[in-house]
């Protein structure tokens, strides 16, 4: 092993994997379901294949003034091949496959990468696509390959030349790009510096009190690096990450009773099958002591049947961050479930708990338009509904060639940067924080704004109701938006007396008496990294063309259906 530059002035991210191979040479690492059943690799192995992949990209001719997209299945190659790149000082930029084609484009004209690592399939797309992949000089396939699709992995691998010499590297400096789900429009590349990742690595550790004896399964692939850098063993899950909400249960429950997983982190999409699976079959996950649920909020009756599946000696945690600062926030299933949901289901927020160790978050006016310092922003006292920003060792400073967004999102206080969440919620008295929806979702009504989150929580009651968005709509030359909510019911429902039951709720809490339009829509558009976040932008123009002005309400509420 060689951790060059070791001390306190090197903070590359790399010297996580090398030290727990010193530490838990033998210490299994990671798990990965095969054709017949599993392979594992210890630590060791694990440090060993990163750094012989580094010295054949150094070969190459890859180093600290490149940029390297990795496109690779959850793997011990997307590890291994991680870590290489943050040993070479290479940033590692990560793209989600499943964003479709023209935003997966637009990410790669956006970041003009230089090394290209990918499975057969995304090298093909990058020959498909020459002119946004012109910055391209060298490629690798992992995988079957030919000299089209660049050099392969194996061939890389043949340079194992022992331990790879870290190059030191300082806090700002560049690790990774990651890019946003674009659930609020176009992804935006997030610059991560290893400073970044490792205050990440040391506040997840801290808090959620991961130890070599745990073992994860991660259903988000950036987690798998998290686990390997803590030194906790990754058991990677047989699903596609692109799609969550159509996991196969049975094989994820499978192999977190096979091998023994303490911890798994998911989106509410995922857990919401697998904890129907569970109890429609009888099952307890023993030895399962922490659930980590994010992504989107996370509905009481959810948190309530993944309980009954776990050890009664676990927790769930529902941490609030986002891509540009996670985790920001933590909040137990049990204070959920005992203390604040009460007040969600009568509209007040989700409550995502008090801001962790090393965070200051604060309530500021919302505002549309940059704030160029924190003096110029406006606090809030507890109780009021504004814009949540948030300040600490986890949070990123600048978006990737992107200084129109970046002059968005950031405040300057004195040298610190504050990231404006893009999401609106409030403090209570106790210093928890409450989410209220995003900033862009707010519907401007005449009667003042309407928040989707508090608003959605009073028809989510409803037995028929599996989820509800609330949206604003326009007539031509108006200054307000009417609201309108629309419901995604479970899969039996009679529309005019679900209609008729919403139009009740409405009138019931002072929240939502001005929704006077209804419309149900079987299928919600979701977001591609957890399938849970709701596109509240796209049922807003399906609404406005679904919405005759010139009927009554109480008939216009009937004329929704899916598309």
């Amino acid at each position: 092993m060689n951790i060059s530059g070791a001390g306190v002035d090197n903070f590359n991210i790399s010297r996580a994997l090398a030290e727990v191979a010193e530490s838990q040479s033998d210490n299994t690492g990671l798990i990965e379901k095969v054709f017949g059943g599993y392979r594992s690799w210890t630590f060791k192995e694990l440090d060993r294949n990163a750094s012989a992949y580094a010295h054949g990209l150094k070969k190459m001719g890859v180093g600290r003034n490149d940029r390297a997209v990795l496109m690779v299945k959850p793997s011990m190659e997307f590890v291994c091949l991680a870590f290489a790149l943050f040993r070479l000082g290479t940033p590692v930029i990560l793209i989600d496959p499943g964003m479709g084609y023209y935003n997966l484009l637009r990410c790669v004209a956006y970041v003009r990468p230089t090394v290209f690592i990918g499975v057969p399939k995304a090298q093909f797309f990058r020959l498909l696509n020459p002119g946004v992949f012109g910055s391209v000089k060298r490629s690798v396939c992992v995988g079957p390959s030919f000299s089209l699709l660049g050099s392969s992995l194996a061939g890389l691998a043949k340079f194992n030349k022992g331990a790879f010499e870290t190059p030191p590297t300082a806090r700002d400096d560049l690790a990774a790009i990651i890019f946003t789900t674009g659930s609020t429009g176009p992804p935006k590349g997030v610059q991560y510096t290893h400073g970044v990742f490792q205050a990440q690595k040391d506040l997840i550790r801290n808090y959620y009190g991961i130890t070599p004896d745990d073992i994860d399964q991660p259903a988000f692939p950036l987690f798998a690096l998290f686990s390997t850098a803590l030194g906790a063993c990754a058991v990677i899950p047989d699903m596609n990450p692109a799609h969550p909400a159509r996991v196969n249960p049975e094989r994820f429950v499978n192999s977190l009773i096979e091998k023994g997983v303490t911890y798994s982190f998911g989106s509410p999409a995922i857990w919401n099958v697998v904890s129907r699976y569970c109890l429609d079959h009888g099952i307890v996950l023993e030895k399962l002591r922490l659930v980590l649920m994010a992504g989107a909020p996370v509905p009481f009756e959810l948190i309530e049947r993944v309980k009954r599946i776990m050890s009664p000696a676990g927790e769930i945690h529902t941490p609030y961050g986002a891509t540009e600062a996670l985790p920001v926030t933590s909040m137990t299933g049990s204070e959920v479930l005992e203390e604040t949901w009460k007040n969600t289901m009568n509209g007040g927020g989700t409550c995502v708990g008090k801001p962790l160790p090393g965070n200051e978050v604060r309530i500021i006016r919302t505002c549309d338009e940059p704030i160029a310092e924190l003096a110029d922003a406006y606090e809030l006292s507890p109780g009021s509904i504004g814009e949540i920003i948030v300040c600490g060792e986890i949070v990123t400073s600048v978006y990737d060639n992107n200084g129109s967004e970046t002059e968005l999102a950031k405040i300057n206080d004195n040298g610190r940067v504050w990231h404006r969440m893009g999401d609106l919620g409030y403090l209570d008295e106790a210093g928890r924080l409450w989410f209220c929806g995003r900033r862009a979702h707010r519907v401007k009504a005449a009667g003042g704004e309407m928040y989707t989150i508090p608003c959605e929580a009073i028809f989510n009651e409803h037995p028929d109701v599996y989820r509800s968005a609330l949206v604003g709509i326009k007539r031509d030359g108006e200054l307000h938006e009417t609201p309108v909510l629309i419901v995604e019911p479970y899969s039996r429902y009679e529309e005019r007396a679900l209609v008729a039951d919403l139009a009740k709720l409405a009138l019931a809490n002072p929240l939502t008496r001005n929704i006077k339009h209804f419309l149900i829509n079987e299928s919600f558009p979701v977001d591609i990294r957890h399938n849970a976040k709701i596109f509240r932008e796209k049922l807003a123009v399906w609404a406005q063309r679904e919405i005759s002005f010139e009927e009554a309400p109480a008939e216009a509420a009937g004329c929704g259906g899916d598309e």
